[in-house]
């Protein structure tokens, strides 16, 4: 890369970076409070459905079901845990008012839970979780784009995410510059999710890094879970059953518990 190139993109990382660095300003819930704080982040939601299935399935409904069973058993269970939901409702939250979300509650762990897809008719089952990170996948550069695209329905987003392109490979080198003082502790959830998931039966598509916008904003440790492939349909029927969100929500709920324990 020549140097042109190197300046224009470290400007372009300074001014795509600052807004996040001045809104987590405020320091981590373990400085200020014995409590843990955990953000649980139901995907897509109101005008947004995400993805959607061969069937009835969407994307927005899976998602709310399964972060709010994850939510009750946490609260049900996890005394000293502080839950907060970006949405409890079937409403629309732009992506980063949904990491805003969780720095204004310092939070210790943000969950952002999703429903994969796959184009012309592919058949793929299994849960992935994902931290923020390096995309050279292209799998996973696909997979951030998809789940990226949810900016276009917000207003003015040119300005609002600094003429960041969700659909434009070159936007992503931006997160090659990027150092995430939580990327341990966020690998390590992403690690208990899938155990947890896996121990549950689900196929297990592994822990990967891609640059999600509603993870790059955010002052703690944080993962994204893509539950499984609304698009195949043997998935959609899991996901929308009730024995699907509750095997699903159980998983990451031990997940949490687990992280809790480990990182206290």
């Amino acid at each position: 890369m020549n140097r042109s190139i190197i300046v224009a993109v470290c400007a372009l990382c300074g001014a795509f970076l600052l807004p996040a660095v001045l809104r987590a300003s405020g320091g981590s819930a373990a400085e200020a409070s014995s409590t843990f704080t955990l953000v649980l982040d139901a995907g897509h939601g109101g005008k947004d459905p995400g993805a959607l299935g061969r069937g009835k399935g969407r994307e927005k409904d899976i998602n709310l079901a399964v972060t709010l069973a994850v939510g009750k058993l946490v609260e049900q269970n996890l005394k000293d845990v502080k839950v907060v939901y970006t949405r409890k409702t079937d409403t629309f939250v732009e992506l980063d008012e949904r990491a805003n979300i969780a720095n204004r509650a310092k939070a210790d762990l943000f969950v952002s839970i999703h429903t994969n897809a796959l184009p012309n008719k592919k058949v793929y089952t299994g849960s992935e979780t994902y931290t923020l990170g390096m995309h050279r996948a292209a799998d996973n550069l696909d997979v951030a784009k998809r789940e990226n695209e949810a900016i276009m329905l917000e207003k003015d987003y040119q300005s609002r995410y600094e003429g960041f392109d969700p659909k434009s490979a070159e936007s992503y080198i931006i997160f090659e510059f990027m150092q995430d003082k939580n990327m341990e502790r966020s690998i390590r959830m992403a690690t208990l999710v899938q155990q947890q998931l896996r121990s549950a039966g689900r196929p297990d598509k592994g822990v990967h890094q891609a640059g999600f916008l509603v993870l790059r904003a955010t002052s703690m440790p944080s993962c994204l879970i893509e539950l499984g492939y609304i698009t195949t349909a043997s998935e959609e029927t899991y996901l929308t059953s009730s024995r699907g969100v509750n095997e699903l929500s159980t998983a990451i709920y031990k997940a949490i518990r687990k992280y809790k324990e480990t990182n206290k």
